[in-house]
């Protein structure tokens, strides 16, 4: 048996649970009409086969009618819940994962505009600034009806065959019963402690005369909002010890912060260029204090950091969550003795900003994730071996590469510069994010493995192509700064790439003029303003960086804000001219006719990127597809069979930023997607 910590089996009551690695609970948000179904399942299955010990589902489920959610939950209100969940629940059993799931109400972190539009409720009429509902105070009635909504959900849970359920107590209704930030109820909920408390408990009550003594009820809950009044580690641990005493929960797992703004919650759920497991310590004091089952997540991207938590007894059960959506196969790999092929969590959480943005996680990393019914973790063999020239080594060359290697084809990549990486590398040039490079290291370790050759320093010509007698030739170039926006005076301007490069120094005093709203435009407005200088963000846009959301914003906004930074919305540049030593912008509006003119020493323009695609159309008409996509073909994961010109002799594939200015992610997807079945 192993002696890894890791990989011991953890006794909580009655269940085994094989080892100490868990996903703990989130809101992936791939249900269908607020059921779990087959993407949900496919995607905790997929986890479960490779030797998870247990996982958590939702984050949270809706457990009342007035508690809709702000994002595409699971709803525990309904009956029809049942059979979805028992069907999830089934197939990770099959392969010895525990299963449990969340259950909350949102109080007043949701709108009264969702769902039935029923007002928000919380036990004050203070509201929160994310979701910015002004809740209704609650009555003795909401209350009692809250309660046994609980108790109705926990008992659906256990009908499910679930192994237990987990109550959700920071940020959410229970825990704004807690805190004196927004409780100000009369007792017997409001006050004191134990008033404060008493919410809480009477649900667990409710809930074990339902579910019995047996099933499985922990709790996830703020052990220190860190915010003054809030609840303290102190209160913390007290509440800790009452949870204890009073015998109704089963396990801790502990949060530390609050979330009710995005830098509180960005706070809470670490992204990168912040420390590992920053709260693990603390963990471990409130285990220490109960000798309680205590659990723990928030950024624990690694093996080594996981198994440094479980061995030094500071927690029981070590949370994986963002790292199994960058490589749902950890647990398999450290039992083979694979760690090194981990694909690392770079921590970019684009997993949760995209939530927000587009209604489902993704990886940045990882397009099959969320994806397994259509995309594959594992890389099948392809039946016939090829040829394959990939031109570019940025994310979409690199998987492309990857994949194709993977297939069992020879694979050969010519890049332009002497390291591989295109935006990646150039993002990973900021310190903060430097954990980006992950992403194209890990690629290049994988190729190599599987004996990609790698050309770098080639500017390679049509020529150079067909002389590797190709079956396959896909481009994935990139693309180049796109700065011949204005009306006049382009060539005075320079390109946020120039500044994240370092090719250019920042002036004194400069305009940022962001018209993407991506990362490329804050990042250069961050090297400009600790350089010491003026810095004005301009936008024509209703918003800056839009592209950006919430939590990788914050970030951003905190290294300037306490600088010389100004943000700027609604205003368009239209020109740029030259008069002696400064630059004269002509400023204009969408909204109206408006001109004014400003002086700066230097401009930045953020506009994205157009394709670098000359070699694509230099080998297109020699190509038998002439370049074309079936895309039929391509979304039902069959192989392109396009001959529409019979003399070609390959077939010829653009990807990534080399068709259009698009994301890290994209340009992933787009390699895998197609790659997969050549």
């Amino acid at each position: 048996m192993s002696q890894d910590p890791l990989l011991q089996p953890y006794q909580l009551k009655h269940l085994t649970i094989k080892n100490r690695i868990m996903i703990t609970s989130h809101e992936p948000a791939y249900a269908e009409d607020g059921m779990p179904k087959e993407r949900y399942r496919a995607y905790h299955e997929e986890r479960a086969k490779s030797g998870i010990g247990m996982t958590m589902t939702a984050g949270s489920a809706a457990i009342s009618r007035d508690s809709p959610p702000v994002f595409n939950n699971i709803l525990a209100y309904k009956d029809e819940v049942v059979p979805w969940m028992r069907e999830l629940t089934d197939s990770c059993h099959e392969h010895g994962c525990a299963v449990m799931i969340q259950l909350t109400h949102l109080g007043r972190r949701t709108s009264w505009s969702k769902g039935d539009w029923l007002p928000a409720v919380s036990p004050s009429h203070n509201r929160e600034a994310a979701h910015r509902s002004f809740p209704k105070k609650m009555e003795d009635w909401d209350i009692d009806r809250i309660i046994i909504d609980y108790a109705d959900a926990a008992e659906r849970m256990q009908a499910a065959g679930l192994d237990g359920i987990e109550l959700q107590a920071y940020g959410h209704l229970m825990d704004q019963f807690w805190s004196p930030l927004t409780n100000t109820l009369d007792a017997p909920y409001g006050g004191s402690m134990e008033n404060r408390l008493r919410f809480s408990n009477d649900v667990l009550r409710a809930i074990r005369k339902r579910v019995g003594d047996e099933f499985i009820v922990g709790i996830r809950y703020t052990a220190d909002e860190v915010a003054k009044g809030g609840l303290t580690p102190q209160d913390g641990i007290e509440i800790s010890k009452r949870l204890k005493a009073d015998g109704l929960v089963d396990f801790l797992n502990v949060i530390r912060g609050h979330i009710d703004t995005d830098p509180a919650l960005s706070d809470v759920i670490p992204g990168q260029g912040s420390k590992s497991a920053p709260w693990l310590d603390f963990a471990g004091e409130v285990r220490k204090a109960t000798g309680m089952p205590t659990f723990y997540a928030a950024r624990i991207p690694d093996v080594a950091t996981a198994r440094h938590a479980v061995r030094a007894g500071l927690i029981d059960m070590v949370g994986m969550t963002r790292a199994h959506l960058a490589d749902p196969h950890i647990v398999r790999k450290i039992i083979a003795g694979e760690e090194d092929d981990i694909r690392p969590c770079v921590g970019a959480t684009y997993c949760l900003d995209r939530i927000y943005q587009g209604g489902e996680a993704l990886c940045m990393h990882n397009a099959a994730s969320g994806r397994e019914l259509t995309m594959p973790h594992d890389i099948l063999r392809a039946k016939i071996k090829k040829k394959i020239v990939i031109i570019g080594a940025g994310p979409a060359g690199l998987e492309a590469a990857r994949v194709a290697a993977e297939r069992g084809h020879t694979v050969v990549v010519f890049e332009a510069t002497a390291e591989p990486g295109g935006q990646v590398r150039l993002a990973a040039q900021s310190q903060r994010r430097r954990e980006m490079i992950s992403i194209i290291d890990w690629r290049i370790e994988q190729c190599k493995k599987r004996d990609v050759e790698f050309q770098f320093e080639s500017l390679v010509e049509a020529d150079d192509v067909i002389a590797q007698n190709p079956d396959i030739v896909i481009v994935a170039t990139g693309g180049l700064p796109h700065t011949e926006v204005l009306e006049a005076g382009n060539d005075l301007v320079e390109s946020s790439w120039d500044i994240i490069s370092r090719s250019i120094k920042p002036g004194q005093n400069v305009l940022v003029y962001d018209d993407a709203g991506d990362h490329a435009g804050l990042q250069a407005a961050e090297i400009i303003a600790a350089a010491g200088a003026k810095v004005e963000i301009m936008t024509p846009d209703r918003s800056f960086a839009p592209e950006v959301m919430a939590m990788n914003l914050v970030p951003y906004m905190r290294s300037m804000q306490d600088k010389d930074t100004t943000f700027t919305v609604t205003y368009r540049l239209k020109s740029v001219a030259k008069e002696d030593d400064l630059l004269v912008a002509t400023i204009g509006s969408d909204y109206s006719d408006l001109t004014k003119k400003r002086s700066f020493d230097q401009i930045v323009v953020n506009h994205g990127t157009i394709p670098l695609d000359d070699i694509y159309f230099d080998l297109k008409h020699l190509s038998s597809n002439l370049g074309a996509v079936d895309q039929a073909e391509l979304l039902a994961g069959k192989a392109q069979s396009v001959c529409s010109n019979t003399a070609g002799k390959f077939q010829l594939f653009r990807i990534g930023d080399a068709v259009s200015a698009r994301n890290t992610h994209a340009a992933i997807y787009d390699a895998l997607r197609l790659m997969k079945d050549i």
